[in-house]
């Protein structure tokens, strides 16, 4: 399909010079503009503390593509001329006249004001906007997860964006809802006769949702160890996938149908409180421990501090109380340093209601699908056949594997932050979380984290290289269920 260019756009990154922005917003903007979706004309400001003129933010974007733009000089120069700085403090008076005489000069672009700062910031700069003048009712502001430290803290970060921009105008971003693969999560239960009549209670024996990965704290300490996993990952990463999972239909696929299928389903996770708590949830902290054939230190030696509570690794078993899931236990995990870097969705089929195999073949495994968001995106549909041959019917379990790297072999697939970043200049927003769905998140998860705090009981170990606390997998074995954890199960 032909890309369709976005409006003419003004892109203010705060906290321009930062990870976020190196990393992954000024790569996503430069693809996007290579493949004539942001168009010429579009402007980039960085805003910063630090001192930099317009030149010599021209050159630390150059080093941040340097293997992005590799081989293509000419194009990285039309690119380069979209970006400009000023120096901006979110807290004082500074720079604030001239980011409003410099977005008066093309009053006609679509203003993006990208939060790529941290969430203690989010309401002194929505604030200075204001008072800028620069809410304008076309503007759009982006905050980064996590949103707050708990309920009360969203909330106040909330009504500050409410007071200065609409909901219409506010975009909470959570980067995995751009991946190619939960995309095509909507497509395969909502463009499919064969999957959603049998996704329910009724054929569906449970569902797993792993985020797994090898790297520790890759230099964000200061910010995990006031964090963890469950606020990191779990309220918002896992319980978003867990949403385009569980949903309801929406009538039309527009942002407001989808979000409130959404918010339904958030409301309808049943609460874990107190003894349920200890039973349904594990807290873990990777020690020392090998990542490949080195050795890697634990996360107290990595932070310096060896009292550390900070869970580096979560597993929880949630239900939703709903005609659709009753019963259906849905299976969390995520953690650092572990044995495999692994985003991907389980759904275990229940098994046939009767055999009619020989007894020695045994009962034929249940169905199983797997979407995998990375790496190597794709999705994987385990069925029974005949093995072939002579002598005697034997059954062998095999896959169907729709792998995008072969399906489209050799063609590129937009990182995530592409794909959301010119939704929000489009003004999409079905990919980002409303208000309402941050809240009803934050509900579910406070009281687990308070039940935690309650117990004085330390994270579990684990050795960095494996897979988790023990405990984590007997919170799964306990229902007679494993965890997925190597493509060879697939067979």
């Amino acid at each position: 399909m032909p890309i369709v260019p976005v409006p003419l756009f003004d892109f203010v990154m705060f906290g321009g010079t930062g990870d976020l922005a190196r990393r992954k917003l000024v790569p996503a903007l430069f693809h996007r503009f290579r493949d004539g979706q942001m168009l010429p004309g579009s402007r980039v400001l960085g805003a910063a503390r630090e001192p930099l003129t317009s030149a010599g933010y021209r050159e630390w974007a150059r080093s941040a593509l340097e293997r992005e733009a590799a081989g293509e000089p000419e194009l990285l120069e039309r690119f380069l001329d979209a970006f400009e700085f000023i120096r901006i403090d979110l807290n004082g008076e500074t720079g604030w006249s001239e980011l409003a005489h410099w977005r008066a000069q093309r009053p006609d672009h679509v203003p993006v004001f990208y939060l790529a700062v941290s969430p203690q910031l989010f309401g002194a700069a929505c604030e200075k906007l204001a008072a800028a003048g620069l809410n304008t009712v076309d503007s759009r502001v982006v905050v980064e997860k996590p949103l707050g430290h708990d309920l009360e803290s969203a909330n106040a970060i909330n009504g500050v964006l409410a007071r200065c921009f609409g909901e219409e105008q506010t975009f909470r971003i959570d980067h995995y809802l751009g991946k190619e693969t939960v995309q095509n999560l909507i497509a395969l239960r909502f463009g499919n006769s064969l999957f959603e009549p049998l996704w329910n209670a009724d054929h569906i024996d449970h569902v797993q949702i792993t985020v797994a990965e090898q790297l520790g704290l890759e230099g964000r300490q200061r910010y995990y160890e006031g964090a963890g996993a469950m606020r990191d990952m779990v309220q918002n990463h896992l319980l978003q996938l867990l949403c385009f999972v569980a949903m309801e239909p929406p009538s039309v696929l527009k942002p407001n149908a989808v979000r409130d299928e959404k918010v339904q389903v958030l409301r309808a996770l049943k609460p874990l409180l107190g003894e349920d708590v200890r039973h349904h949830t594990v807290r873990g902290q990777y020690r020392a421990g090998v990542h490949g054939t080195e050795a890697v230190p634990g996360y107290a030696d990595e932070t310096g501090n060896p009292d550390s509570q900070t869970d580096t690794f979560v597993a929880l078993r949630a239900e939703i109380a709903n005609w659709r899931w009753a019963g259906v236990p849905f299976y969390l995990r995520t953690g650092k340093r572990l044995a495999g870097r692994a985003s991907e969705i389980v759904v275990q089929f229940k098994p046939v209601r009767h055999s009619v195999f020989d007894p020695a073949i045994g009962v034929p495994p249940p169905n199983r699908l797997v979407i995998r968001l990375q790496p190597d995106e794709g999705m994987k549909l385990a069925v029974m056949i005949k093995e072939p041959g002579p002598g005697g019917l034997r059954l062998r379990r095999t896959y169907l594997d729709m792998s995008f790297a072969v399906e489209y072999a050799g063609k590129r697939f937009p990182d995530a932050y592409e794909r959301l970043l010119m939704d929000i200049v489009r003004g999409e927003q079905t990919l980002f979380m409303r208000r309402d769905e941050v809240e009803a998140a934050w509900q579910w998860v406070d009281p687990i984290l308070n039940a935690w705090q309650a117990s004085g009981e330390a994270p579990r170990p684990y050795a960095a290289g494996s897979w988790g606390p023990s405990a984590a997998v007997a919170l799964i074995e306990r229902d007679g269920r494993t965890w997925f954890e190597d493509a060879e199960q697939m067979r």
